[in-house]
Parts: structure tokens; C-alpha cells; sequence
């Protein structure tokens, strides 16, 4: 059984070398992989993966075993085709977890429509913030404040549903600082320790980068 979550980068622009580097900077299994082999060189120097090959080719897909890949980040958001091409061959090979960067809204809506399971813009949206969203698997945002620190939106559990904060104890299991309770569009800041929580509600709190792997 694997036990370590896998990743792929797409395109190895700034961008893309970015997400890579992260994931892999934080032991991660990542594969590498660009159509330039200039590219691909260069960046072999710090990414252990590192392959040349068109992305957009079914037998490069089934090469690479993509099937098995955890999560597959597409960053070829100047060539629309590639990406749609791409994004669909991941999801027909199996992977569950597709992210595309986009250059504007109009590529945003082909690249759900063809399967991404999250599409993003670069420039509201670093390589580094994504990478380390993906490894913070469940989260719903992530924002680092300082090397160490980052504020975090998180869905209530089902497992904390019906408990409140103090019988949870979260900062003590995982070192959070809840800021704020946010219900749909209703931010409350003013907790209530002893009321239980519901379903459909996000905690805004504030944690230790380095203990966030804890949270399953």
C-alpha cells in the first residue's frame, strides 16, 4: 500500500518550478516534467525527477504512469490546448486531484469544464502558497504570515461536529489559535468556547506550519 502522497508538475516555468521545488523541498515523491529539454536540464540541478516529454501525448501519460499520481498541477497557462489536452488525458488515465493554472476567467471555465478539479491564477496565487495548500491537505487556505506561521481556513470535521472548543482542545492537540468562526458569508470573531459546532462551518485560526501535517 502507498503510504506517501505522489505529485506531478506540468511545465517548468517559474511557476510551475516553484510548486515543484516546494513539494519536493518538503520530501515529497515528485515528477518533473517539460517539453524543452533546456529546461528540463536546468532544473534536474534541484528536482530529482526530472523528465523531458509532451504531456499532451496519450502515450506519454500511460509512460509515466500517471494513473498513480496523487495529484497532477498543470502550468501551461499560455497554451490553452495543451492544458485542455492534459488535463483531460490526467483525468481519463484516473487521477482524482487535477489543479490548472489559467490565464483568464474564460480558460478557467474550459479547464473545470474538461475536469480540473481547481484551476488558479498565477497572480493571485504564488507556485509556493499553491504547493504548500496541496500539502495541506483539507484545507480550504492557506496564508503564510511568517516562515513559520500561516492562517489557515479549515471545515469543521465530522468528528468535531457537535463539540465545542474546549472539549475539542485543538490548540493544545495541534496548536491552533482560533481567530474566527465563519458560517457562509457570516464571520464571527466573537467566540463562544462553550457552543458546539455545526456543519458547513469554517475555522479561521492561526498555526505552527510545522504541526500542520497532524491534522488529517
Amino acid at each position: 500500500m502507498k503510504t506517501k502522497k505522489t505529485y506531478a508538475v506540468f511545465g517548468l516555468g517559474r511557476y510551475g518550478i516553484a510548486v515543484a521545488r516546494e513539494l519536493t523541498e518538503n520530501g515529497m515523491e515528485v515528477i518533473a516534467v517539460d517539453s524543452e529539454q533546456k529546461i528540463v536540464n536546468d532544473a534536474a540541478a534541484f528536482l530529482p525527477v526530472c523528465k523531458c516529454a509532451d504531456v499532451t501525448d496519450p502515450e506519454v501519460i500511460s509512460r509515466l504512469d500517471i494513473g498513480n499520481i496523487d495529484t497532477v498541477v498543470v502550468c501551461m497557462a499560455s497554451n490553452l490546448e495543451a492544458s485542455v489536452m492534459t488535463v483531460t488525458l490526467c483525468k481519463e488515465a484516473g487521477v482524482k486531484n487535477v489543479i490548472a493554472k489559467c490565464a483568464n476567467e474564460m480558460h478557467q471555465k474550459i479547464l473545470l469544464r474538461v475536469g480540473a478539479d481547481k484551476v488558479v491564477f498565477p497572480e493571485n496565487e504564488s507556485g509556493i502558497r499553491l504547493a504548500k495548500n496541496i500539502l495541506s491537505s483539507g484545507f480550504i487556505d492557506m496564508i503564510s504570515l511568517s516562515k513559520d506561521v500561516s492562517m489557515i481556513e479549515i471545515n469543521v470535521k465530522n468528528e468535531w461536529q457537535g463539540k465545542n472548543l474546549i472539549e475539542l482542545n485543538l490548540r493544545k492537540k495541534y496548536g491552533f489559535n482560533i481567530v474566527a468562526i465563519k458560517k457562509g458569508e457570516t464571520v464571527n470573531v466573537n467566540i463562544n468556547p462553550e457552543q458546539p459546532l455545526e456543519a458547513e462551518t469554517t475555522l479561521i485560526v492561526i498555526a505552527d506550519i510545522a504541526k500542520l501535517s497532524k491534522i488529517k
